[in-house]
């Protein structure tokens, strides 16, 4: 598959899934939150499928979550939740993706 079409998959579907966890979550301004949430899930999600990075593909996925993360996790001082889906959802993109590859 092309690595364009199958990172919009991943990042769309890791977006979608990281605004379902949001939902029952007490958050001051959620809809901001959703959108920026998805907006760095997708971010995760298409630049797994789409950089060249010399690593096993699991490791290239949990560092771009890991990397992609931080910055959020930074300014809202919730760094825990953040940083592990983040890191999570990238391992396990980078080794769905490196399976299908």
């Amino acid at each position: 598959m092309n690595t364009l079409i199958s990172g919009t998959i991943a990042g769309l579907i890791f977006g979608v899934v990281d605004v379902l966890l949001m939902v029952p979550l007490p958050i001051r301004d959620k809809p901001v939150a959703m959108l920026g949430s998805f907006i760095n899930r997708f971010a995760i999600g298409f630049l797994i499928a789409t950089t060249n990075i010399p690593l096993p593909p699991w490791l290239k996925g949990a560092s771009i979550g890991l990397l992609l993360s931080l910055p959020d996790a930074i300014i809202t001082k919730t760094y825990l939740p953040i940083i592990g889906v983040g890191t999570t959802g990238g391992l396990i993109i980078g080794s769905l993706l490196g399976a299908l590859n």
